[in-house]
Parts: C-alpha cells; sequence; structure tokens
C-alpha cells in the first residue's frame, strides 16, 4: 500500500520560525545575574577577611635587654636575658628581640626602641655604661605611652630606672604646689651622695625628699633631693624568699597563687629608695625577717613602670614557672594600660 504525499498549495510558501529568545535574568546595572553574585559574593568574602585581619590583636612587641655578665652563665647557659627571650617567644601574640650591651648602639638604636611596646632591662656591674641622655629618651617614650619598662632585681640602678624615678620625684614635688606656685617655682636638684651607686644605710634619710622655701618676697624654691634608687641591706645566700601577693585581683597576679616560694633568691631589705609606687602587686619575706616591694608598679605620664625584684644572675630564679607566668602578666598588661597617642 502506497504513503500518501503531502502536497501544499501553490500560493503557500515555507518561512522558518525564528528560534524563541533565550531568558538571562539580569542583576544591577543590567550586568547577567552571575556576574553581580560573583562581585557581591568576592566583596563580601574581601570585608570579612579584612574584617577578620582588623579583629586580631597585634602582637606585643618586647625587647629584652642584658648585660650579660660573666657569671650568668654559672646558671644561664645562654644568658639570663636569652632565658627570658625563649620563654616569651613561646608564648602566643608575643614578638620578641633580645639584645646585650656589646650589640651596636649598646643594643638600644632608635629604631628598635621605635618598634617596642615593652622593655625588660637586666643589667648589673656595668650600669654607668649606659648614658643618661638614652635613659631620658627611654623615659620620654614611656611618658608618651610608647613604651613600659621592666626593671628586674639588680637594674634597679639601671640609668632608664634611674631616670625614671627622677622623673617621677620630680612630677610628685611640683604636683605638691598650687598651680600659680608652679609657674615660678625655682626648682634645685642635688643628690645625697656624691656617687649615685652608694647603698645607704638604715638611718639615712629617705629619698626622694622636697624641701620648699617660700620668702616673703621673691620666686620660691624647691630644692628636690633625688632617689638613690637603693635599699640598706641585701646578701646573696641562696636563702629563699616567700612572694606574698597583696593585689590578687591585679592583672600582673592572674593565676598566681597567694603565696609562694622562691627556693633560692637574693635578699633585698626595705626601705627602698624610690618615689612611692602607686600600687605594690606583690612583696616578698625571708625567715629573718627581712621584706620588700617585689612588686612595684609607677605611673608615668601615660605610661608604666614594673619593679620585678626576685633574681639574681648566678641562681635559677626565672627558671621557676611562677616567676615567669608574673613576668609574662606584666608584659601582657603594661602595653595595654598605657595611654597611647
Amino acid at each position: 500500500m502506497n504513503s500518501p504525499i503531502l502536497t501544499l498549495p501553490r500560493s503557500s510558501k515555507f518561512v522558518p520560525t525564528a528560534p524563541a529568545p533565550i531568558h538571562r535574568p539580569t542583576g544591577w546595572f543590567g550586568l547577567p545575574q552571575s556576574t553581580w553574585i560573583g562581585c557581591v559574593t568576592a566583596f563580601l568574602l574581601s570585608f570579612a577577611i579584612s574584617t577578620d585581619l582588623r579583629a586580631q590583636p597585634k602582637p606585643i612587641r618586647v625587647l629584652v635587654w642584658d648585660e650579660q655578665q660573666p657569671q650568668q652563665r654559672l646558671t644561664y647557659s645562654n644568658f639570663l636575658g636569652n632565658e627570658i627571650a625563649a620563654f616569651l617567644r613561646t608564648r602566643p601574640g608575643i614578638e620578641v628581640t633580645s639584645v646585650r650591651l656589646a650589640d651596636r648602639d649598646q643594643g638600644l638604636p632608635k629604631f628598635i626602641l621605635d618598634q617596642t611596646d615593652v622593655l625588660i632591662w637586666w643589667g648589673h656591674v656595668r650600669q654607668k655604661e649606659i648614658s643618661p641622655e638614652t635613659g631620658k629618651d627611654i623615659v620620654q617614650r614611656i611618658k608618651r605611652g610608647q613604651l613600659s619598662l621592666i626593671a628586674l632585681h639588680s637594674a634597679h640602678w639601671s640609668t632608664p630606672f634611674v631616670e625614671a624615678m627622677n622623673e617621677r620625684a620630680r612630677m610628685d614635688a611640683l604636683a605638691s604646689l598650687r598651680p600659680e606656685e608652679r609657674a615660678t617655682a625655682v626648682i634645685i636638684e642635688t643628690n645625697r651622695y656624691a656617687n649615685l651607686y652608694t647603698a645607704p644605710k638604715y638611718d639615712a634619710a629617705l629619698t626622694p625628699s622636697a624641701l620648699l622655701r617660700k620668702p616673703p618676697a621673691g620666686a620660691l624654691t624647691l630644692t628636690l633631693t633625688l632617689p638613690n634608687c637603693c635599699f640598706p641591706g641585701y646578701r646573696a645566700d641562696a636563702m629563699p624568699s616567700h612572694v606574698r601577693i597583696l593585689m590578687p585581683e591585679h592583672p600582673i597576679a592572674k593565676g598566681i597563687p597567694a603565696v609562694f616560694e622562691i627556693p633560692s633568691t637574693e635578699m633585698y631589705n626595705e626601705p627602698f629608695h624610690v618615689p612611692p609606687p602607686d600600687a605594690v602587686i606583690f612583696e616578698e619575706r625571708w625567715a629573718p625577717g627581712e621584706w620588700f616591694r617585689s612588686g612595684s608598679l609607677w605611673n608615668l605620664g601615660a605610661g608604666k613602670v614594673f619593679y620585678f625584684r626576685p633574681g639574681h644572675e648566678i641562681y635559677p630564679v626565672f627558671k621557676q614557672p611562677l616567676v615567669l607566668q608574673l613576668l609574662e602578666n606584666a608584659v601582657r598588661w603594661l602595653p595595654e594600660s598605657s595611654k597611647k597617642p
């Protein structure tokens, strides 16, 4: 059976039909949806990354300065300052540079100090090799809130600590005057001893001290005896000390038991010839009855100075976990508490 043949009328013409247009959703500014979705995704991702980077705290930049006297190696094979630096490098959020007196610019070039938040200082027998000008430069950085100082043990006579205590003594003396008196007062500075590095006797007058004279006519005078920054008693017999936390809520005391022992240390005995501290976070006591304000804190302008007494270069004080914890706590809190410009 034959299939039918389809025929078109003569008047009909075949006209091909155009394909239906493809609908592509558009978004902002007429861009294809896939394009603007990609742009939005990229923007949100970059915003999240930048926000996360801003949320991450900047590391605390610590400079450990060490005189590096040879006796340290009896206990610290790589010197005391490097021992502290090695510990702090294991702690998160802390960047550490370790320098020494023998380095270029005595380890204190300005570009390094410009990149330092906390300066930890160990000095003992070569204190006078650091000039007063260097100490005063460090003090100005502290006052601006750019730097905090931690003076360790025998660094009570270090140039930066002495200059910091001198400046605090000046500030305290001027604060005792009325504003109109400060404007015209003549200040005369003196030292109790011809040689700064002289330990006071137990019955010596405390320093700093101020003597004010108000004549009937003329400017008043304020004679300021600068702090000796030392104490009358010390004994390097490795007797243990008992540390007592006096301010348990202070951040420097965080995680530290109320009382703990340092098995071997040098004894210092009060009175400490320094301006009155703004806080004494802990003290040490010894069996014969000596005691010391061993964790003292001073405000200095916008910054702070912390004196940390425990130590001696031939005793393993800075290998003791609780001592290192106190140091770490101070390193973390001091920059946070300073009023940075």
